[in-house]
């Protein structure tokens, strides 16, 4: 399975692409999506999709996941964060990809083990957990640590699928028969 990982930004939108082959992770490369802060904010958008279905038709993820709003203390930031996650979304559905969107907690909880993680800790853990021989870009990182964070969640959504699945034993002593 391959996972395009999207940390969406207005100005930074930072992708990475990791695959998932038996119980390892590769790495298959990552980056950044800048767009010219004097460009105007719909070709700011056409530029995050633009680049997005580029990287898209380069790779050919199975699946996209991408960081939902966490929250921003200037609804304008907000207004504009919502705009490129809505861009990058649409890139991806455009492609046919399914997407799943995560909280910064989840992907802190499911790269470091704590939801409460500094940004610094999850940028050394998608380092080793990926081999990389130094720390990506900012927005790249973070855009790995959630693609790691979705095939992480997939293993246990899956385990989860297999359980229910099985055919549950008695629920109770008084469905025996005595």
């Amino acid at each position: 399975m391959i996972v395009l990982g999207i940390d969406p930004g207005s100005r930074i939108t930072g992708y990475g692409i990791v695959e998932k082959s038996g119980n390892r992770l590769i790495h298959i490369d990552n980056g950044a999506i800048y767009t010219e802060a004097a460009t105007d904010f719909p070709g700011r958008l056409k530029k995050i999709f633009d680049g997005l279905l580029e990287i898209i038709s380069r790779y050919h993820p199975d699946q996209v996941a991408i960081e939902n709003i966490f929250f921003a203390t200037n609804p304008q930031s907000a207004l504009k964060l919502g705009q490129a996650r809505g861009a990058a979304i649409v890139a991806a559905v455009h492609s046919g990809l399914p997407v799943a969107e995560y909280s910064a907690l989840q992907v802190k909880q499911a790269v470091v083990g704590q939801g409460k993680a500094a940004k610094e800790q999850v940028q050394k853990m998608v380092k080793a957990l990926l081999g990389l021989p130094e720390i990506a870009q900012s927005d790249a990182s973070d855009a790995l640590a959630v693609a790691i964070c979705h095939i992480n969640s997939c293993g246990i959504k899956q385990l989860s699928a297999d359980s229910v699945s099985r055919k549950p034993l008695k629920s109770s002593w008084r469905d025996m028969k005595l």
